[in-house]
């Protein structure tokens, strides 16, 4: 249960710093003995026993960009909030790099529940999770297995199962187009085990073609620019392995999204091309504590760092009653 990474102790992150929140730097193990690195922040304002947010995403990114925006914003709104890099990525451990996991992904959110659950200043009972992105998939898969995540938002999300298994728009749902990845995957595999190094496939495309289509530019303008650029982010440099997200073709994320019993909310924007992600998992989602809301206008990433757009008044207002 022991670690010994090497955190960058600097204010490193794409949004300006409160004045109202404590910021300090921790980390914990997940169940498979990956050390997670994470900020956590508080309101300086606290007393008592706080309701706690665990926070990640977007897919490819680090916890200074989108999460750790979301996590200071609800700690000045007066919740405990820990964002967290994912296994093998940031400034957390696992080897090697830059791999991800429908099963550790999903521990990764549980490990920091773990954390959350026996910290003084938290109240165990009055626990959250936000996803943001691909993370906001992972963050209803952690909800329909964790009893102890009492409410989950998901902003923007992708179910990444269903990307990799269909492609976008679900313009490669055959049989036939995913023997053809498969067997591209493998032959990957084969050539990394020769060199022994992992090939990576490269993040956002820079420079950016004339004729890329509308969700490329809107990733570009994020990750590539310095309204969302960091020297961590996945998605702002090489990329993922190129078999990183291998295991998400075979393994569906959301099999038991329709068993989750906590509140959910989900988050998404009008023009957004992931819109369909959101509104075909709330669809399969039941009881009265379940919402789906489409921001009127916004693009995808709008969801990451726009507090203009990001409704976090409504956040606030969802955690507190389903907190409570």
């Amino acid at each position: 249960m022991k670690d010994a990474l090497t955190l960058t102790q600097t204010w490193d992150k794409t949004f300006p710093k409160s004045d109202a929140v404590e910021h300090r730097k921790v980390t914990f193990p997940n169940r498979y003995g990956i050390p997670l690195a994470a900020d956590l922040y508080t309101p300086k304002s606290a007393t008592g026993r706080l309701a706690a947010l665990a926070v990640c995403g977007p897919f490819g990114a680090v916890k200074e960009q989108a999460a750790g925006l979301y996590a200071q914003e609800m700690a000045e709104r007066g919740f405990l909030a820990l964002a967290f890099d994912p296994s093998f990525t940031g400034e957390s451990g696992g080897s090697p790099r830059y791999m991800a996991s429908p099963d550790i992904n999903t521990e990764d959110f549980q490990a920091a529940v773990d954390f959350l659950s026996v910290q003084e200043n938290v109240d165990p009972e009055k626990i959250g999770i936000i996803g943001i992105c691909g993370w906001g998939g992972i963050a209803l898969n952690a909800a329909a297995l964790d009893t102890r995540v009492q409410a989950t938002v998901a902003a923007t999300m992708y179910d990444m199962s269903r990307v990799n298994a269909k492609g976008y728009f679900d313009a490669e749902d055959s049989a036939d187009a995913r023997r053809q990845k498969r067997a591209a995957l493998n032959a990957q595999r084969v050539a990394d085990f020769r060199s022994g190094s992992y090939a990576l496939g490269g993040g956002v495309v820079d420079p950016l073609p004339a004729d890329a289509p509308f969700f490329v530019r809107d990733y570009y303008d994020y990750y590539k620019t310095p309204r969302g650029y960091h020297p961590r982010s996945l998605n702002s440099n090489g990329g993922w392995a190129v078999t990183g997200c291998m295991s998400f073709l075979n393994q569906p994320l959301l099999a038991y999204a329709g068993e989750i019993e906590s509140a959910v909310l989900l988050l998404h924007g009008e023009k957004a091309h992931s819109r369909y992600f959101s509104e075909d998992t709330f669809a399969r989602l039941t009881g009265e504590n379940k919402f789906l809301r489409i921001l009127p206008g916004a693009v995808h990433t709008d969801l990451y760092d726009r507090r203009d757009i990001i409704p976090f008044p409504e956040i606030e207002s969802f955690f507190r009653q389903y907190l409570a």
